[in-house]
């Protein structure tokens, strides 16, 4: 009976139903109306969907086992250990800073929308240094390693990347005035929406959502975002708001004439959990071990992926300048000949 209740404890708090269940309970349901209420509703909302993608799937029979084994694995050993100092590090990071805050922030509309900007700027900082320092890239990969697709990929990231992007967003927001009330609710919009974007093409083949694809980051934008593609690395490193990628010229819409290739450029043992999680550290210390020199070694671990000391750089900046070099070679060709025809 105690295992059954283990069971039934891990289903309710991975769909989110405990707060729901706990205001039903209790009859109260003017509380839905609170702040607590309404995360208590949308909570579930993002697995209720990978449900019903997963079922979709099936019915199609297009569902594969195999595409959510690394998001599955990491859920399972992150569930506990990251989220519990991924909650420290948010009130370490406030009571640091709270002091040192430049402005100090009136829960009104037109603070929220400074605070969600301000959000989407650490949010951007913090993703833009997961891909452009090694020792970062480590812990972020994991969630680039899924080969397809699914709202299950939003719950593959290695246990130490949670902790790392909320002491770099809740420092930053916090030195800019978002106080601690907002900036919870931002982490809640963000988070569901941040879920949301990695929905897959089993339940919505074009994500580009019409116009909307224009004003915010839909999930088309972060497919791109998840794309081994050289036109498409290292882009779209916003969440919801891209302003801050069309600021730093790393803004990519999705071509759909162009198929995307998931994953990430280093070969992989194809679906396999360990590599996904341990693989880029593994090849870390290997690069690490074999360079020359103090300085050479160190420069493995905080210069970007590809890095390398023979000067054979791979880094994903190369690989993007080599396409689109040999795009417009490709192009010139062409007008070469038309104009020779």
């Amino acid at each position: 009976m105690d295992f059954l209740k283990a069971i039934w404890s891990e289903i309710t708090g991975f769909f989110g139903f405990n707060n729901l269940i706990d205001i039903i309970k209790a009859g109260n349901y003017k509380e839905l109306l609170t702040y607590h209420g309404i995360t208590s509703v949308l909570g579930p909302l993002i697995p209720f969907i990978l449900v019903v993608e997963i079922i979709r799937a099936a019915f199609y029979k297009r569902f594969k086992v195999i595409d959510y084994k690394i998001s599955f694995f990491t859920y399972v050993l992150n569930a506990f250990i990251g989220r519990m100092i991924s909650f420290a590090m948010v009130g370490l990071c406030i009571g640091l800073f709270a002091k040192y805050a430049i402005l100090h922030l009136t829960f009104t509309w037109y603070w929220f929308i400074y605070g969600y900007i301000v959000w989407e700027f650490s949010h951007f900082i913090y993703h833009f240094l997961a891909h452009k320092v090694r020792i970062l890239w480590c812990l972020h990969s994991t969630h680039h390693a899924p080969s397809s697709m699914n709202l299950s990929v939003t719950y593959a990231h290695f246990f130490l990347e949670g902790p790392y992007a909320d002491v770099i967003r809740t420092t930053i927001c916090i030195l800019l005035g978002v106080n601690p009330a907002m900036l919870f609710v931002i982490m809640f919009v963000d988070g569901t929406w941040g879920a949301f974007i990695h929905i897959g093409e089993n339940l919505v083949q074009d994500a580009r959502f019409g116009f909307l694809n224009k004003i915010i980051l839909t999930p088309s934008h972060h497919r791109v975002h998840h794309a081994k593609n050289p036109r498409y690395m290292d882009t779209n490193f916003c969440n919801l708001l891209n302003i801050w990628d069309k600021v730093f010229g790393t803004y990519e819409a999705e071509d759909r004439n162009m198929p995307i290739e998931y994953g990430i450029s280093r070969p992989m043992k194809l679906h396999s959990f360990l590599d996904a999680y341990f693989g880029e550290i593994v090849a870390l210390a290997k690069d690490v071990a074999k360079a020359p020199g103090i300085k050479n070694k160190m420069m493995y671990i905080f210069m970007p992926p590809g890095w390398s000391h023979t000067g054979d750089h791979k880094m994903s900046s190369v690989v993007r300048k080599k396409y689109f070099e040999e795009l417009e070679k490709g192009h010139e060709s062409k007008s070469q000949e038309l104009v020779e025809g």
